[in-house]
C-alpha cells in the first residue's frame, strides 16, 4: 500500500501505516459449522477481541473442520496447525484430562453456574495451568452442553428402572452409568443419533436441551426426560502457547477478558436455546418428564466410582486430584449462590 503520492506523508497516514504494519490474524480451527448456539458465541468472542484491540488483533475461523478434525484438535494446535481453536476435552482423556473434570458427573443442571466454576478453575489453578504450558497450551474461553438429558423413541423413562434393556447411545461416564443402571450402551455420535433413534438402532440418546430445536429431534422423540444429571463441560477454546506469548500484553489480556466473558454470554444464549426447544416438545405433545429426587440421588451415587477413577488418573498424571475436585465443587456451591442472590449477568436487576 502506497501512501507517498505527494512525498509527504501526514500524521493520520502515519498512524495507519502503523496499525496495518502491526496487526496480527490469528488462525481459529472449529470442527463445527457456521450456525447453532457455539457457532454464534465463537463469533462473539472473535468481535469481542476485535474490539478490544481496536481491531489490532483479527481471528479467521475456518469452520467445518477445513484445518482439522475434533478428534486432532489439540495435537493441531499444540503444533502450530492453526494458533486457536475449540476443542472437546472427552477426545483427549490423557491431554485434557484436567479439563476432563467437567465432564464428572458431578450434581450441577446450569449452565452459567457450570461455565464460570469451570472457567475459573481453568483460568487461575496453577496445576492446570502448568500441565497446558507444558503441551505448549493456554486456556481461553469455555463452552458447556448444559445438562445432561435423555430422549427416546418407542420408549418412556419416568423413573431410573424404566432405563434396563434399553439400548442408550452415552457418552463418557454418563454413559457408563447408563450401563450401570441395566441399559446397553450404543457408540455413535449426537449428530448419528437421529438416524439411530429413527431405524431402531437405538432406543435413546443422551441429549441436551438445545439440540432438540439444533438437530430436530423433536421429530423423532416419543418422549423426553429431564435427569438434570451433569454436564460435558469440557468443551472450549485452546491456544498455541507461542502464539499467546508472541502477542503484546495489552493483546493478550485482550484475548483474556474476551474469553471469560464467553461463559456469561454463552450462557444467555443458550438458556434462551434450552427454553425455546422444551417448548417445542410441550407444544407438539410430547411428554416432558422429571426424574424424582430419589433417583436423582441414585444418578449422583452412581457417578461417584467414575469421579474416583479420574481422581486416580490425576494423581497418576501428578496432579492433586481430590483438590481439584474439591474446588470445583466448591465453585459450583459459590456461583450457584451467587445466582440465587444476584441473578444472572444478562438478566434485568429487580429495583
Amino acid at each position: 500500500m502506497r501512501y507517498l503520492t505527494t512525498g509527504i506523508l501526514t500524521f493520520g497516514m502515519f498512524c495507519s501505516a502503523v496499525s496495518a504494519a502491526t496487526a496480527t490474524t490469528l488462525i481459529y480451527g472449529e470442527a463445527g459449522p457456521n450456525r447453532g448456539v457455539r457457532a454464534e458465541a465463537t463469533q462473539w468472542f472473535v468481535d469481542q477481541v476485535a474490539d478490544k484491540t481496536n481491531g489490532d488483533v483479527t481471528i479467521d475461523v475456518n469452520w467445518g473442520g477445513a484445518l482439522f478434525s475434533e478428534k486432532v484438535a489439540v495435537q493441531s494446535i499444540r503444533d502450530g496447525v492453526a494458533d486457536m481453536g475449540s476443542v472437546i476435552g472427552v477426545y483427549f482423556p490423557q491431554d485434557m484430562i484436567t479439563y476432563g473434570l467437567a465432564d464428572l458427573p458431578i450434581p450441577n443442571p446450569d449452565p452459567w453456574v457450570g461455565m464460570r466454576a469451570t472457567d475459573k478453575l481453568m483460568r487461575e489453578n496453577e496445576q492446570i495451568r502448568e500441565n497446558l504450558a507444558n503441551q505448549n497450551l493456554v486456556y481461553v474461553g469455555t463452552y458447556t452442553t448444559s445438562a445432561v438429558q435423555v430422549g427416546c423413541k418407542g420408549a418412556t423413562i419416568e423413573s431410573l428402572d424404566d432405563v434396563k434393556g434399553l439400548k442408550i447411545r452415552g457418552v463418557g461416564a454418563y454413559g457408563k452409568v447408563f450401563h450401570d443402571l441395566g441399559a446397553t450402551p450404543v457408540d455413535m455420535s449426537v449428530y448419528e443419533a437421529f438416524q439411530g433413534l429413527d431405524t431402531g438402532l437405538i432406543d435413546c440418546t443422551q441429549t441436551y436441551p438445545y439440540l432438540v430445536e439444533a438437530l430436530k429431534f423433536d421429530e423423532v422423540f416419543d418422549s423426553y426426560t429431564e435427569l438434570d444429571f451433569g454436564q460435558i463441560g469440557a468443551l472450549g477454546i485452546m491456544m498455541n502457547k507461542d502464539s499467546f506469548d508472541a502477542l503484546t500484553p495489552e493483546q493478550q489480556t485482550a484475548i483474556m477478558t474476551a474469553g471469560e466473558g464467553l461463559a456469561d454470554e454463552f450462557a444467555r444464549i443458550l438458556t434462551d436455546a434450552n427454553a425455546r426447544s422444551v417448548k417445542i416438545l410441550e407444544d407438539q405433545g410430547t411428554p416432558v418428564l422429571k426424574i424424582s429426587d430419589e433417583d436423582r440421588e441414585r444418578l449422583a451415587e452412581g457417578g461417584k466410582k467414575y469421579v474416583g477413577e479420574w481422581i486416580e488418573r490425576a494423581n497418576a498424571a501428578g496432579l492433586d486430584g481430590q483438590g481439584l475436585v474439591d474446588e470445583y465443587t466448591a465453585l459450583i456451591v459459590e456461583y450457584t449462590k451467587q445466582r440465587d442472590e444476584q441473578g444472572y449477568p444478562w438478566a434485568p436487576k429487580a429495583n
